[in-house]
């Protein structure tokens, strides 16, 4: 199988279609296993220029209370104020500030990521995974990126130590964005 390139003809602007797309996260939990989640409600939209990455731009709100681990107790806690304080921060957002192609289908992008009304840079790094133009004519592109940040970072600090030594949360948090964006009509 070989790795598609990114076609000059699909710059243009592009809003992420929610329904075929997961904002997801991982974070190993005992120290022992890897707990995965997502945020079911989400919208996005950007612009992406294939011949000049550059000029490229994602922005992203998603709404804090759709979390959902598989676990209604796990995800009340989450929603509560030793994680995310949702009652008062109900949105986290991400808006680039640069992109970067690094090779032929992976794009590097720096952006502020605010959650818990705390603003910090991060890079995530992004793999162009194909194009397509659906059965009801939506030109359609995909990316697939992860990066891991510090949860403390952003003031996300509740923890428990284990009688053996660890904490029941780690502090690393792998975000995981796998995206299907349909482009706008004015820009076919």
């Amino acid at each position: 199988m070989t790795t598609p390139t990114v076609p000059a003809t699909l710059t243009g602007s592009y809003t992420i279609d929610p329904a075929h797309s997961r904002i997801g996260f991982v974070a190993r939990h005992a120290m022992v296993t890897k707990v995965r989640g997502s945020f079911d409600e989400f919208d996005g939209s950007g612009y992406f220029d294939a011949a000049n990455p550059a000029s490229s731009k994602l922005e992203l709100t998603i709404k804090a209370t759709s979390i959902d681990t598989r676990n209604a107790d796990r995800d009340a806690h989450l929603r509560s104020n030793d994680f995310f304080d949702m009652d008062t921060y109900p949105q986290i957002t991400f808006s680039s500030t640069s992109v970067e192609q690094t090779d032929d289908v992976h794009f590097r992008v720096t952006g502020d990521l605010t959650i818990k009304g705390v603003t910090r840079p991060v890079v995530v790094d992004f793999e162009y995974t194909g194009s397509a133009v659906d059965p009801y004519g939506n030109q359609r592109i995909g990316f697939e990126g992860t990066t891991t940040v510090n949860r403390k970072d952003w003031g996300v600090n509740w923890n428990a130590a284990l009688e053996a030594g660890g904490v029941l949360v780690s502090e690393n948090v792998t975000l995981e964005l796998e995206v299907s964006a349909i482009r706008s009509a004015d820009a076919a």
